[in-house]
C-alpha cells in the first residue's frame, strides 16, 4: 500500500492556481526510495561535527550554522537519550579552518529546572554574534519563550535575555531558525505563538533581532495545539515576491505555501504545492544570483514500522523562483552514505532530520542531524549550483556561434565580391 501511495503523492498535480510555485513532472523517481533518482553534485563535501558516542549525549537536532569573525559556528539542542526532555541543553562549536576540524562541543545555554531549552538559530552583526535560544517552561503546554545570548568573540556570552515585540512585551512564542534579510535591512522570520504552537511570520528593523519584531498578517489553520503550517523558511522570486515554505502538519506530505508583495507585512492564506514532502522542517532561500532552492526530504519513505524515514535529502532549484526543474541529491539512504541508528529514544526518526542552509565563501552550507543522533553538514560549491551562472554561460555561448556565424557569413561575402 504505502509504496504505491507514495507513488501516487510524487506523481499526482495537486497544485491549486494560486500556488506560488510548482516543480516540474518527472522531477523525482519514486522507485528508486534511496535517492529518487537524484545524481551528486560535483565537489560537495559532508562532514560530522559530533558523533553520538557511548560516553556522550545520543541525542541532536536543530542544527544551525553561521559565520562570525573568520570562524563558522553550529548550533543544536541536545540530550543524553530523548527528544525535548528535562536535561537538554543547547550546544555549540566552532571551526577556524572553514569547517575542517571542530571544537567539542560547548555550553551555550544550559538545561534548565522547570523544563527545557532548545536551538532557536543565529543572527551576527559586525561586531557580535547572537544566538537565539526557545524556553519551554513545563508550566507551558505545548509553548514557550525567546531568549538571547551575544558574544563579541563567540566564546564569552551573556546572560539570556527575552526577545521583545515592537510594543516591548516579551515575545511569547518560539522563534524558528530561519531569518532573512530583505532588500532594506528588514529581517522577515517566523515564530509559533502561545497558546501552543501557532504560526506567525514576523519582522523586525533590528539587525541584532533581539527588539521590535512585529507580527505579519497571516491566518493560520487550527490543528488544535498547533497549527497545520509548521517551522516555515522562506525565498524571494524573480519578481521580488517574498514565499514563505511550510511544513503541512495535517500530513498532507506536500510542502505548503504563502507569499507577501510587501516584504513579510501581509501574507495570504497557505495552499499546497506539488513539491512532495516528508512532514518534516525543511529550509529555502536564494544564492547570490538569485537563483531559488528549497532542502528537504522529499519522499514519503516507510519503514518496518510504518514510520516515515527522513530520506534522501536533496536541493531543488529554480531559476525564477517558480518553477523548480533541478533537484540533487546531499545524502541518501544507500550503503556507505547513509549510516544506521546506535542508540534508541524517544522520537529519534531515521533519516536526515531538520535542514538549515546558509551561503558562506562560495559555498552553500547546508546543516541536519543525521537519525536525531549526529550533528553533520554538506557542503556544495555554488558556482555548480547556481542556475543563472548558466543560463549566462548559455548566453555567453549561444552570442560566441552567433558571432562566428556572421563572421564566417562576412567572409564568405567578401569573398564572392
Amino acid at each position: 500500500m504505502f509504496p504505491s501511495l507514495f507513488c501516487f503523492l510524487l506523481s499526482m498535480t495537486i497544485l491549486a492556481e494560486d500556488a506560488p510555485f510548482s516543480i516540474v513532472e518527472g522531477l523525482f523517481d519514486a522507485t528508486v526510495k534511496e535517492t529518487l533518482g537524484l545524481s551528486r553534485i560535483p565537489g560537495e563535501e559532508t562532514v560530522t561535527i559530533y558523533a553520538a558516542a557511548d560516553e556522550g549525549p545520543h541525542y541532536s537536532n536543530g542544527v544551525v550554522l553561521t559565520a562570525f569573525k573568520g570562524r563558522l559556528y553550529c548550533m543544536w539542542q541536545t540530550s543524553s537519550v530523548d527528544e525535548d526532555a528535562e536535561d537538554t541543553w543547547v550546544a555549540y562549536a566552532c571551526s577556524s579552518d572553514e569547517g575542517k576540524t571542530w571544537s567539542k562541543p560547548m555550553v551555550l545555554c544550559p538545561s534548565i529546572s522547570n523544563g527545557y531549552c532548545a536551538s532557536g538559530g543565529w543572527l551576527s552583526t559586525d561586531d557580535r554574534l547572537i544566538g537565539f535560544v526557545n524556553v519551554h517552561p513545563q508550566d507551558i503546554p505545548e509553548g514557550g519563550y525567546t531568549q538571547f545570548v551575544e558574544s563579541l568573540d563567540g566564546l564569552k556570552w551573556t546572560d539570556p535575555e527575552d526577545v521583545t515585540m515592537n510594543d516591548g512585551t516579551r515575545m511569547d512564542g518560539i522563534i524558528e531558525q530561519d531569518f532573512h534579510i530583505v532588500n532594506d535591512g528588514r529581517i522577515v522570520g517566523a515564530a509559533h505563538f502561545q497558546p501552543g504552537l501557532k504560526l506567525c511570520p514576523i519582522y523586525t528593523e533590528d539587525p541584532t533581532g533581539r527588539t521590535g519584531w512585529h507580527k505579519g498578517s497571516f491566518q493560520y489553520t487550527d490543528n488544535g495545539v498547533q497549527s497545520a503550517e509548521l517551522e516555515p523558511s522562506f525565498f524571494q522570486n524573480q519578481e521580488g515576491r517574498w514565499i514563505m515554505t511550510m511544513r503541512d502538519q495535517k500530513s498532507s506530505y506536500t510542502v505548503l505555501a504563502a507569499f507577501s508583495d510587501d516584504e513579510g507585512v501581509t501574507w495570504t492564506n497557505a495552499v499546497k504545492t506539488n513539491m512532495p514532502d516528508s512532514r518534516s522542517k525543511q529550509c529555502a532561500g536564494n544564492l547570490p544570483d538569485g537563483t531559488a532552492f528549497i532542502v528537504n526530504n522529499p519522499g514519503r519513505i516507510f519503514n518496518d514500522s510504518n514510520k516515515v524515514w527522513r530520506i534522501p535529502l536533496a536541493l531543488t532549484l529554480s531559476i525564477d523562483g517558480k518553477t523548480f526543474n533541478r533537484s540533487y541529491l546531499l545524502r541518501s539512504g544507500e550503503d556507505g552514505d547513509y549510516p544506521r541508528r546506535r542508540y534508541e529514544g524517544k522520537a529519534k526518526t531515521l533519516g536526515y532530520s531538520y535542514p538549515k542552509a546558509f551561503v558562506h565563501n562560495g559555498w552553500l552550507y547546508v546543516s541536519y542531524s543525521t537519525n536525531k543522533e549526529d550533528v553533520e553538514y554538506t557542503r556544495v560549491p555554488i558556482n555548480a549550483i547556481s542556475l543563472g551562472n548558466e543560463n549566462a554561460t548559455q548566453a555567453e555561448e549561444t552570442s560566441r556561434k552567433i558571432m562566428e556565424k556572421e563572421s564566417r557569413r562576412m567572409k564568405k561575402e567578401a569573398g564572392e565580391m
